[in-house]
């Protein structure tokens, strides 16, 4: 991995926790499914969809442990209820991403890919938003594979699962669309200091168009 060339502060071990929440000491194992095996030698991280170019953009798994490396200290709040305060990631920023591959002007919205298709949609703003990023490392260690290893997205501001683990890759997108919980009824955008847990609190404009 790269050589760290920032620092930036999120929420920290002094922080309030969002409504709802619990305090977790430890972080708890949380996922669907099995944990997907690593194979380097055919592990790609891909940006496609509605690029500024319009061609698909890609890196090895050598490629993209080399881009710019940052640490982020912020929090975890997971949608059922405990919250872990003031880790330490450590990863590929997401705007590092998009400044290297960058989307269409009239992209409004992404889809983070995973293994096994599973998905996340996101507001381009949430995904450009500070302290966003695909990470390798928590607290200066490598991330376990049933934590996500070799990468997962990190997005503070929104609960845990926006962030899937094992990501593989970003689509760009001019319109919105649910993706994998979104589709199972939990809230299109997941802001844990309003609690959106679940569908049916969404107000007029928070999902995508029908």
């Amino acid at each position: 991995m790269g050589h760290p060339v920032e620092r930036e502060s999120g929420a920290t071990a002094g922080s309030e926790l969002p409504p709802g929440q619990r305090l977790q000491r430890g972080w708890p194992v949380t996922h669907y499914g099995p944990v997907p095996k690593f194979r380097p030698e055919r592990w790609d991280f891909r940006v496609f969809g509605a690029t500024a170019d319009g061609d698909k953009h890609g890196w090895t798994h050598e490629e993209f442990t080399a881009l710019p490396y940052t640490t982020v200290v912020a929090d975890l709040h997971c949608v059922t209820k405990f919250s872990m305060l003031g880790a330490e990631w450590g990863g590929v920023p997401a705007a590092a991403v998009v400044d290297l591959a960058p989307p269409a002007p009239d992209v409004t919205h992404v889809m983070v890919w995973a293994e096994y298709g599973f998905s996340s949609n996101l507001r381009l703003s949430d995904f450009l938003a500070e302290g966003t990023l695909f990470a390798t490392h928590k607290d200066g260690e490598l991330l376990t594979a049933e934590h996500g290893f070799p990468v997962r997205l990190i997005v503070p501001h929104l609960y845990a699962w926006k962030g899937p683990k094992w990501v593989r890759g970003v689509e760009y997108m001019t319109a919105d669309r649910r993706g994998f919980w979104e589709e199972r009824g939990y809230h299109n955008i997941g802001d844990p200091w309003k609690e959106q847990r679940y569908s049916y609190q969404e107000e007029p404009g928070e999902g995508p168009e029908l």
